[in-house]
């Protein structure tokens, strides 16, 4: 049994049952442990909860940032990222619902140490609306806020989303990310896309 076995299965349990409603207990049984031999790999259940955070926005920056990693332009920049991150969100569904809905159950001292990654992630979106924005493709007045909302709706297709829906992950990226950009394309811009 490894570290990694545990926060899997805790990311399946914690996305079922949510993680007030998951106790080290229930770990301990799903990974085939008694709960004191649990406590040999992990020192607590906010360690668990802390660790699948970062493991969850590590990932999600790491995706997101190698689609953009280039000199295309911002609208493509973004629309690469939407895709991306949807794409990512449907493939690793246990991780993204724990990371986007159980963060709240963090207590302080881990929640201060997890706020700078989260930070870091919502910066990458606001660069890349900010980029259009100095390039003259995007008219928005506070980036921050469109970043924060369209990861907004990004996010919350994980409680609707299911992977033998009618739509694959890969459309509905394409649908919301042309529904995104013509909300921030200037007009000049989307007339010369036309």
């Amino acid at each position: 049994m490894t570290r990694t076995d545990i926060l899997n299965t805790a990311a399946q349990i914690f996305s079922q049952k949510g993680y007030h409603g998951t106790s080290m207990q229930d770990i301990a049984l799903s990974v085939n442990l008694q709960k004191a031999s649990l406590y040999h790999h992990v020192s607590s259940k906010q360690e668990i909860l802390f660790e699948l955070l970062n493991r969850g926005l590590d990932l999600l920056s790491s995706e997101v940032g190698n689609a953009i990693d280039g000199q295309d332009p911002p609208n493509e920049r973004l629309h690469k990222a939407i895709c991306t991150y949807l794409g990512t969100l449907a493939e690793h569904q246990e991780l993204a619902s724990v990371l986007l809905f159980e963060y709240r159950s963090l207590e302080p001292e881990y929640l201060d140490r997890h706020i700078p990654r989260r930070d870091r992630f919502e910066r990458i979106w606001r660069d890349l609306i900010q980029d259009g924005v100095d390039e003259g493709d995007f008219s928005c007045e506070h980036p921050s806020l469109s970043a924060r909302a369209l990861l907004g709706i990004l996010n919350w297709t994980v409680t609707w989303f299911r992977a033998d829906g009618p739509m694959t992950a890969d459309e509905i990226a394409n649908q919301l990310s042309d529904l995104y950009l013509m909300g921030l394309t200037t007009r000049e811009s989307s007339l010369e896309m036309e």
